[in-house]
């Protein structure tokens, strides 16, 4: 049984999925490793460490035409082409759209795509959850991108200069990467605050040391998954009236409000950012969904009414060998409860026999 680990060519992505530690491991389980020269160079994994580990060097046809194919990012209609019939691909599958033609391809040549943002939320999922370790690494990063866009201390500082009071900083959402950029912000030393709708964050908040922001919408908005669902047009015009004090008030905001395949929820409106204080900084990570704030673009850092809007949409692609690492010890995990080992050597389980690879699996269109 052959892993093929190609490498990344979506524009700005140094990720990739495989690190020489985890193909060590795999090797010795019993798995061929294939990857694409070149592959880990973005991430800082040089091709002799994968040889040392004994992974076999090849090109990108040999990568891609493995019994198993494992990626970062969506394959190319042109990697598709080159994958083997009846093989598995594991990967972010980057879309909502049955329809979506790369996918429809893959399933056209029974080619079983494995969508790690759909592993489903379960105990026994956790070290399996490819989209909590990329959210962490995501919402680490933002507030360190925050941190240096913003041009004063985040922390209290006394010097005989003078002294500098603490950034008020806003997070927007208490998920996986909330929360992480809450504790990141702690640690920095900022004065930090926390708001999701759903109630049962507020302790999870509070426990990070930050102030929980409570607001009375008139709406529950826990969702399935552990995921927020949509508030109505009253709620979310309620919200935004009720945010928008705090939110003026703020030095920093971390937005993190995504809401799974829908436009990602207008929290801070152009009237908000404009009366927030020159210099002030909105990191958006839901700039990919058309963000949390109207202003954001895509991949862009603007300015707009003085406040610096930032808007790059691959936080964990910044901190690529750390990402890479987390990435590919969910890969191991995910195999493993996908390939069967004996005396005879490695096979395929059927994916629909277990809970996770059923609901993970996409199913092709009627």
């Amino acid at each position: 049984m052959k892993l093929g680990i190609p490498k990344e060519r979506v524009a700005g992505e140094a990720r990739v999925a495989m690190t020489p530690e985890i193909a060590k491991k795999l090797i010795a389980g019993g798995l061929e490793v294939l990857l694409e020269r070149a592959a880990g160079e973005a991430a800082h994994y040089g091709d002799a460490a994968y040889e040392e580990a004994g992974v076999k060097l090849t090109d990108t046809a040999g990568a891609l035409g493995c019994n198993i194919v494992a990626k970062v990012r969506k394959p190319s209609a042109d990697e598709v082409a080159a994958m083997r019939d009846g093989s598995v691909l594991v990967s972010h599958a980057e879309t909502c759209d049955d329809a979506d033609p790369v996918i429809a391809a893959m399933q056209q040549r029974d080619i079983k795509v494995i969508a790690v943002e759909r592993i489903p939320r379960i105990s026994r999922a956790q070290s399996m959850d490819a989209l909590s370790s990329q959210s962490n690494i995501a919402g680490y990063r933002a507030v360190i991108e925050a941190a240096s866009h913003f041009g004063r201390f985040m922390p209290l500082m006394m010097t005989s200069a003078g002294s500098a009071k603490p950034a008020r900083v806003v997070i927007l959402g208490a998920g996986v990467a909330g929360l992480q950029a809450i504790a990141t912000a702690r640690r920095l030393g900022g004065d930090v605050y926390g708001y999701d709708v759903r109630p049962e964050t507020r302790e999870q908040i509070a426990s990070l040391g930050a102030k929980p922001i409570e607001l009375d919408i008139g709406e529950a908005a826990a969702g399935e998954g552990g995921y927020a669902k949509e508030l109505s047009e009253e709620g979310k015009a309620k919200q935004q009236a009720l945010l928008a004090d705090e939110l003026a008030k703020a030095h920093i905001i971390i937005t993190t409000a995504l809401i799974p395949c829908r436009p990602a929820p207008v929290l801070i409106t152009e009237a908000v950012v404009e009366r927030m204080r020159e210099g002030s900084v909105i990191v958006d990570l839901a700039a990919a969904n058309g963000g949390n704030c109207p202003l954001t673009e895509a991949d862009q850092v603007v300015t707009r009414h003085g406040v610096i809007l930032v808007g790059h949409t691959n936080f964990p692609a910044m901190m690529p060998s750390d990402a890479s690492a987390f990435y590919a010890k969910n890969i191991v995990n995910l195999l493993d409860i996908m390939l069967d080992k004996s005396v005879d050597g490695v096979s395929l389980k059927d994916l629909d026999a277990d809970e996770i690879t059923q609901a993970a699996q996409l199913r092709p269109t009627a």
